[in-house]
């Protein structure tokens, strides 16, 4: 399950980061008020640990992988 939501997380993330580089535009930082908030400094922090987690499937048997993402 964990490996569901840090995958849901780094693609909002990279989503993000392409309307950052294609038209200089912040979601995240739209929704929820600005880079500076609260919020939004909490969604990049979850989206930044999601994508060190994400990481770990790189490592790991390629079977193991198949049976998180099933579950």
């Amino acid at each position: 399950m964990i490996d569901k939501i840090s995958l849901v997380l780094v693609i909002i993330g990279a989503l993000n980061w392409g309307s950052i580089g294609l038209f200089q535009f912040d979601i995240v930082a739209w929704i929820f008020g600005g880079q500076g908030a609260i919020i939004s400094r909490i969604i990049y922090t979850l989206v930044a640990l999601a994508g060190i987690w994400c990481i770990s499937m790189l490592f790991r048997e390629s079977e193991q992988v198949e049976l998180g993402l099933e579950q």
